[in-house]
Formats: C-alpha cells, structure tokens, sequence
C-alpha cells in the first residue's frame, strides 16, 4: 500500500482533534511507502491542523568543559574530541537525525518559524506566540504554552520514549534536570534545565490510555494525547514514586543520578 496525502489527511481527520494546536513526534519510515515521503507528511499536517511545532534539536552544539556544577551526570573533561568537532547554533543548522526527516522538512517549509535555543530549538508554523516563550532557562517553555492553549502531542509512528512534552511534565514534578553547554557566535553558553533520560517513557502508556485518540495511516500507529491530560498523569506519577518514568539502563548517568538524589 502506498500512502497519498489524501490517506495522511482522511487519518488525521479520525483523530478528532478540531483546530487545536499540535506537537509532532514523527518517523517517515514507519508509514510504509509515501508517495511524496516527507514533504507528503509535512503538507497533509499542514493541510490538518492550524498550529504545528516540533522539536528540531541540535546536539552538534554541545561541549563539555573542564568543571561544572555538582551532581550533573557528566564526567567534565571528557568526550574532547567531540568538543572540539562541536558547531556554532545557527538558524539554518539541520535538525539533529534522531529528531527525524519530518521534523527537519517541516524546519525547510517558508512557513515555518524556528527558536533560537542552540541546543533545544523548536520550529513552527503559525507557531510565534510558543516559540517567542521559550528561554535559555525555560527550553521547553513552547510546550508549556502549548498546553495552555489546550494542545495535543501527536506521535506518528513513534512511541513515548520520543515524547519530549513527558520533559515539560517532570519539570513541573520538580524532577532534577542538568546544565549543558552549547556553543554559539558569541561563545559557549551555559544551557540549564537540560531534562533527563527519556528511555524508560513507554511506561506511561497505560497510564494515559484513557486519553489517548488512534488510529492507522498505512503502516504507521498514531496516538494523540490532550497535552492537559499528559501532563496531570506525569506529576501524579511522580508525586506517588518519584523514580517512576527513570530507564533501566545500568550506565544512564542522568537516570542514576536521579536515583542519588532521591
């Protein structure tokens, strides 16, 4: 089966989300065949929905440097060589590939608007009043005010351990975040509320169930979560274990930190 934007625009339709504004989560490969690919993708959601953000991070950005705050889950010196191959933030830089092709299309469409957090950045289109909140100090503030003005988080063929609004939620939740560096133009700068580990998301899948719209576009599942919703869920969940959400990865630096501290 190939998939048309006809076939992406009937499926977001069944959703049933009306004009609410939207963050996307998005991998092209899990559709199948798109007649189109990406761009395919990107105009049936333009087509769907008023409002679109997503994610386009740049982790090239980073650098790590000889000394830093306290429980930080970093080793300062390291990964030098990395450091060095870092590269300045600039509007026009690709959205790292684990954000995906959609993400990165959605960034070149003339419509689209970016932030300017050199390691967090998000792109939007009809997207300005989000993308103007976010801060150094508050990087996933967009999601914060998505969520105010009644958002959802649509993953398209993806699950939740790509789910950046989870991040927004455990910052309410007053999880521990870290401090990151980002090179720019005008020099390294210090990039605070770095979220943790987004490995162990899944598990908030049964959690929010209730809540939680599907449907199929040719091979590819697709959830949309209210964003009020998700983010209620989140805080209960940590309110009630504050370990709850951490992956079970033995080297996680940042979830056995939060172990430490808790």
């Amino acid at each position: 089966m190939t998939v048309s934007v006809d076939d992406l625009e009937s499926g977001l339709a069944e959703l049933q989300m009306g004009a609410a504004p939207v963050i996307i989560h998005a991998a092209l490969k899990s559709f199948g065949q798109v007649t189109g690919a990406a761009e395919t993708v990107v105009e049936a959601l333009v087509g769907s929905f008023q409002t679109i953000l997503a994610p386009v991070f740049t982790y090239k950005t980073m650098v790590t440097p000889g000394t830093g705050p306290e429980n930080n889950a970093i080793v300062y010196g390291s990964g030098q060589d990395t450091s060095r191959m870092a590269e300045f933030f600039s509007q026009d830089m690709p959205a790292d590939p684990l954000m995906g092709v959609i993400p990165e299309t959605l960034r070149l469409n003339p419509a689209c608007r970016r932030s300017t957090h050199p390691i967090h950045s998000f792109a939007g289109i009809n997207a300005g009043p989000f993308l103007a909140v976010q801060t150094l100090v508050d990087p996933f503030g967009p999601v914060g005010a998505l969520e105010k003005s009644n958002g959802w988080v649509l993953l398209l063929g993806v699950n939740h351990t790509v789910n950046t609004s989870i991040h927004y939620a455990e910052k309410l939740a007053g999880r521990k975040t870290f401090t990151r560096w980002a090179l720019t133009p005008q020099g390294v700068v210090e990039c605070p509320s770095f979220p943790g580990c987004s490995a162990g998301f899944e598990a908030i899948t049964p959690q929010v169930e209730k809540y939680t719209r599907r449907t199929r576009i040719g091979e590819a599942l697709i959830q949309a979560v209210p964003l009020k919703d998700l983010f209620r869920v989140v805080e209960g969940m940590l309110k009630k274990d504050p370990l709850a959400l951490l992956c079970k990865r033995e080297d996680c630096e940042r979830c056995n930190q939060i172990r430490r501290l808790a």
